[in-house]
């Protein structure tokens, strides 16, 4: 068998638990599918995550750079953009263009994990 990447699934430690998984179903529209031993497991569309009970850990928030977890590359960015602001998802970068050809925004999560989503100018 020829060696193959299915899927990613990203992971994050969060200190407040309930409130993180609450934010990315309730705020970014993710779905929960399953919930086991201190772990949610979240999608939103083909952007897969699992989001751990790490109480007093570091919050993302306090690592600087090290807070940046995924860059989504997405179709229908402007409705996402338009969606989230109307949720007041704190967005740290607004859409814009960007010079290597990708239209982008930044959100971060009350913990502080920056999410960039992007999609491809055409």
């Amino acid at each position: 068998m020829v060696f193959k990447v299915t899927r990613t699934q990203h992971v994050l430690a969060v200190d407040d638990f309930d409130a993180e998984v609450a934010y990315f179903v309730e705020e970014l529209g993710f779905t929960e599918y399953n919930r086991v031993d201190g772990w949610s497991f979240l999608h939103l569309g083909d952007f897969w995550l699992m989001v751990g009970d790490c109480r007093g850990e570091k919050p993302a928030r306090e690592t600087g750079n090290h807070s940046w977890f995924a860059y989504v590359n997405c179709e229908g960015i402007d409705e996402l953009y338009s969606r989230y602001r109307a949720r007041r998802v704190l967005i740290k970068e607004p859409i814009a263009d960007k010079p290597w050809g990708m239209r982008e925004f930044l959100v971060e999560t009350p913990e502080g994990h920056r999410i960039k989503f992007g999609q491809a100018l055409h």
